[in-house]
């Protein structure tokens, strides 16, 4: 199941998921990389500071084996002088400690960026459990992990070996020279070493880097069906937004169907398209649209608009034009507020005409539409049932 499992995440992780990773404190970072930093930037500071190093080393040892027979008879001596000694030599190396604790924080920030986060720390009682911790002792990644220190365990000690052997002599004849010189000499030899050891750190540091940013991308692979859920989440359910989508429509069209009563006028292409419009003079710029529909819906417009008597004028071009142009609850395009205007002025008309018996009634008006906004003048033109309810 594990050999399956992992051949079927052949998908790379997505920014969600190494997202979350981070937040579990997942993160490509290389152990060696901070050890190269911390033996660079500890050697670069006793470089910088050797000579007050040695300088303050020496008052150190000096102060530390002088004594007298007076001094030996007080009780406590001994640890008062070890107490003593011990904070003189926090004080000569601590600000060498510290700058090799901020090259191991650079290096990790270089390697994984900064990554706050208390859930590494969380008690796992998993890990408790002996066969799953041999199981992951010999896995391919923990039997890697073992390899890769012993190996770099390995070179530093034949390094260290080399380098000893070479300067034994060395460091033996520093017990014949006085001790200022003995201590330049040792702090020479120790640079030496300590810079055949940043070689071999080096190198390990330039493969684990990238090694370890591969091996962590490759953990972070995703299978089709996690892909899929994380999409889900992301996106939302596809049948869940399909309901969502339908209740707003719903509701969006019997609002819109209750406003058709207050309507002015309904414009309709006989059986396709209706638009329902308004105009309160004073209080709107220009009419507006308060419901349009196709098909099914233009039939319900109709009804209603004819059980509440309001006129109905068949104008098929002005009302696919409106239709494919104007918004619900939003003004007429400026390009058919003259369209618009004469069919409304013939509503009133009509309204003042049907007042008065003797008034003549007016004519019929044929408004012109510019071509370019008759959707039938474009080919493979289809009406969206969902924009009648965008709004």
């Amino acid at each position: 199941m594990a050999e399956n499992d992992a051949q079927d995440r052949n998908l790379p992780a997505s920014p969600k998921k190494i997202e979350r990773s981070r937040a579990e404190g997942q993160v490509p970072r290389s152990r060696d990389l901070p050890h190269f930093m911390m033996m660079v930037a500890g050697g670069a500071a006793l470089a910088a500071g050797g000579p007050q190093i040695i300088e303050k080393l020496r008052q150190t040892l000096v102060s530390g084996l002088r004594f007298d027979a007076a001094l030996l008879a007080r009780p406590g001596f001994m640890g008062e002088r070890l107490v003593e000694m011990t904070l003189a030599f926090a004080v000569v190396m601590g600000p060498i400690a510290l700058v090799m604790l901020i090259a191991a924080i650079a290096a990790n920030l270089a390697s994984g960026g900064w990554n706050w986060t208390m859930k590494p720390l969380a008690p796992k009682f998993s890990h408790l459990n002996p066969i799953a911790g041999l199981g992951r002792l010999f896995s391919g990644q923990g039997l890697g992990t073992a390899l890769k220190a012993v190996l770099l365990a390995l070179v530093l000690g034949v390094v260290g070996a080399l380098v000893l052997k070479n300067r034994l002599a060395a460091y033996v004849s520093i017990m014949s020279v006085p001790l200022p010189s003995a201590l330049a000499y040792a702090g020479q030899q120790l640079m030496g070493a300590l810079g055949l050891l940043a070689i071999a750190l080096a190198l390990f540091a330039a493969i684990d880097v990238p090694l370890q940013r591969q091996l962590w991308l490759r953990r972070m692979r995703m299978t089709r069906e996690e892909a899929k859920q994380e999409m889900k989440e992301v996106e939302g359910n596809a049948e869940v937004k399909a309901k969502v989508r339908a209740r707003m429509r719903e509701m969006s069209r019997r609002r819109m169907l209750a406003a058709v009563p207050q309507a002015d006028l309904v414009v309709m292409n006989p059986t396709h398209y209706a638009v329902a419009l308004k105009y309160e003079e004073g209080r709107m710029a220009a009419p507006k649209v308060i419901a349009k529909g196709a098909d099914l819906l233009a039939m319900k417009i109709r009804d209603l608009a004819k059980e509440n008597k309001v006129p109905v004028l068949q104008q098929p071009v002005l009302a696919r034009a409106l239709y494919a142009h104007a918004k619900v609850d939003h003004e007429i395009p400026a390009a058919l507020f003259g369209a618009v205007a004469q069919v409304l002025a013939y509503v009133y008309q009509l309204r003042a005409a049907m007042a008065s018996r003797n008034a003549p009634r007016p004519d019929v008006p044929h408004p012109h539409v510019p071509p370019e906004l008759d959707p039938h003048n474009k080919p493979g033109w289809q009406p969206d049932p969902d924009e009648d309810f965008a709004e």
